[in-house]
């Protein structure tokens, strides 16, 4: 009987890939993208796009510019749509937004604050802020001031938001 010393018998059972020439049988099944899709499981209906409805608007009717205008009532819902990501009131509710001025030239000036300086969102929801203001249909263009003056207290939230957050 031969036997094989240790060393030996390990090189035996490691398998090399076979060459690109010889035939192989038994070659694992491809993957396939219905093959990860369970049946058994619920799909989910694609959310809307928070644009959808701004991009099928049509420009308000009415005055264009100063306060109580319809397009200045038209900025003011498209900031409504903004949340706070820390806290699930709206930013206009939450009373972040100082002032909602839209000339008579369709340029709108939004003046607003942050909870405070050192906001998690401070370089990102300024921008955010004139992005929506901008998109609203009959804008030309929208620019935001951000100030400290007065500084952000829970006394400027809405009843609405102090209502979500308990504090009525």
């Amino acid at each position: 009987m031969n036997k094989m010393s240790p060393d030996l018998e390990d090189e035996k059972k490691i398998v090399a890939a076979p060459a690109p020439n010889e035939d192989v049988t038994g070659k694992p099944p491809r993957a396939r993208v219905s093959d990860a899709i369970d049946p058994d499981m619920a799909v989910e209906p694609r959310k809307r796009d928070y644009l959808d409805g701004f991009l099928h608007q049509k420009p308000a009717e009415g005055p264009v510019g100063g306060a109580g205008s319809d397009l200045q009532t038209a900025v003011i819902d498209a900031l409504k749509e903004i949340y706070d990501p820390e806290i699930p009131v709206n930013i206009y509710d939450l009373g972040l937004i100082y002032g909602v001025e839209v000339d008579d030239e369709a340029d709108a000036t939004v003046t607003m604050t942050l909870t405070t300086p050192h906001c998690p969102v401070a370089e990102t929801m300024p921008g955010e802020v004139e992005l929506r203001a901008s998109s609203v249909p009959g804008i030309r263009d929208a620019e935001v001031n951000l100030v400290w003056d007065p500084p952000w207290s829970p006394e400027k939230m809405s009843d609405e938001a102090r209502l979500e957050l308990g504090m009525l």
